[in-house]
């Protein structure tokens, strides 16, 4: 096999870049080595293959069960969180029946079912905020995406239970964001390390506690069952596979979890980052208000859904700062050529998102936020992926 590209530097140096300026570190590898390198991540798997060519993401994309496989076991760094029922952790059969088990509450009438829950949410939230005074918008938009959360997901409105568990799963995904806390998944030494291994037992006894109490919920559901009920939690009871089989108490709580990991922060972060260019571009704020104002007082939500400029924020914004920097990892099963090279089974590849939303090429002058571009220009599903493709697309 010919020599892929990609840095020399031990493989420590290289995981410890990845932890702490991951995007830094990508744009740095595309401009030395071109469209495809390879990074030393973790140490029971061998190199990664990063790819970020339309090119290159369509044939990796398009390929699932033919040359390639999405193997849930290339993702078990997320397992310690999501458990090894989650569709992220599960693979072929296994992950299509879950797949299909959990589809259905997300389609778009059934989403769009949320919103006036989506919006009184909102309205609450930002009402408590103080008149006239600077708040941060962050904090905001974790609130209001954790409630969510809780009430369309899990289907918790209040009570003891409610509180005590929206405490928990705070902590635990804000932990999850620090990249000292990330490096114990890339570093699992460190978690031998005395002082620094307590870190690791706290976070862990907090995912014990909140377990407890999303198995009491489930418990109780189980037990009062209200087929009027339209959560999410609900719509999973529900549901029974082609064998007429249900979901397990465990399957439940990871397909919960996964939920909560994918939409809660990720969800927040996204609508940060677009009210940071909204406040800090006044002619995208203006364009964008104008173009709500032209709807009249109390517009229902399938007509804002609708809104192109609003769309074209959106989509910049997941552009700059797409959901998930990387699709999730596919495996080679028979030897294939890939960007001039010609790869063995076994190798493990990653489309680069991140890169690219930012290649010129595609996007002149990527680094500007510029919501006009998705106005004047469809682009494939190969060239803009926020949520990426294939049989793993979120």
């Amino acid at each position: 096999m010919q020599l892929l590209p990609g840095p020399k530097a031990p493989a420590t140096i290289q995981v410890l870049n990845w932890i702490f300026r991951p995007m830094s570190y990508l744009t740095e590898c595309a401009k030395t080595y071109g469209d495809l390198f390879t990074l030393k991540l973790e140490s029971n798997l061998p190199p990664i293959l990063f790819v970020h060519s339309p090119e290159a993401i369509q044939q990796i994309l398009s390929n699932d069960h033919k040359d390639l496989e999405a193997p849930g076991e290339l993702n078990s760094i997320f397992e310690y969180l999501l458990g090894k029922k989650s569709v992220i952790s599960l693979s072929g059969k296994e992950h299509q029946r879950q797949r299909q088990l959990i589809m259905p509450p997300f389609h778009g009438e059934r989403m769009r079912s949320y919103a006036e829950l989506i919006e009184n949410i909102t309205i609450k939230t930002i009402n408590k905020q103080p008149k006239n005074q600077p708040f941060n918008i962050r904090n905001v938009s974790q609130e209001i995406t954790l409630q969510i959360m809780m009430e369309a997901v899990f289907g918790i409105y209040e009570g003891e239970r409610a509180e005590k568990l929206k405490h928990l799963l705070c902590e635990i995904l804000e932990q999850g964001s620090s990249p000292w806390r990330v490096a114990f998944l890339y570093l699992p030494k460190l978690k031998e390390i005395i002082g620094i291994s307590e870190i690791w037992k706290r976070q862990m006894k907090k995912q014990e506690k909140a377990d407890q109490l999303i198995y009491q919920e489930i418990q109780e559901r189980r037990e009062n069952f209200d087929p009027n009920r339209t959560d999410i939690l609900n719509l999973l009871m529900s549901a029974q596979d082609e064998n007429g089989q249900p979901m397990t108490d465990a399957e439940l709580r990871d397909e919960l979890m996964t939920l909560l990991v994918a939409g809660h922060e990720t969800t927040a972060t996204a609508i940060s980052w677009a009210f940071y260019w909204i406040h800090k571009l006044p002619e995208v704020r203006e364009k964008l208000l104008a173009e709500l104002d032209s709807l009249g007082e109390n517009p229902d939500s399938n007509t804002i859904f609708k809104l192109p400029y609003l769309t074209a924020v959106c989509n910049e914004t997941l552009r700059i700062y797409p959901i998930a920097m990387l699709t999730f990892p596919r495996k080679v099963k028979t030897p294939i050529s890939l960007c001039g090279y010609q790869l063995e089974a076994g190798t493990i590849i990653m489309g680069s998102i991140y890169l690219t939303h930012q290649r010129e090429d595609i996007y002149p002058q990527p680094e500007k936020f510029n919501p006009e571009r998705f106005l004047e220009k469809q682009f494939s599903p190969y060239e803009f992926l926020p949520f990426g493709g294939g049989a793993r697309r979120c």
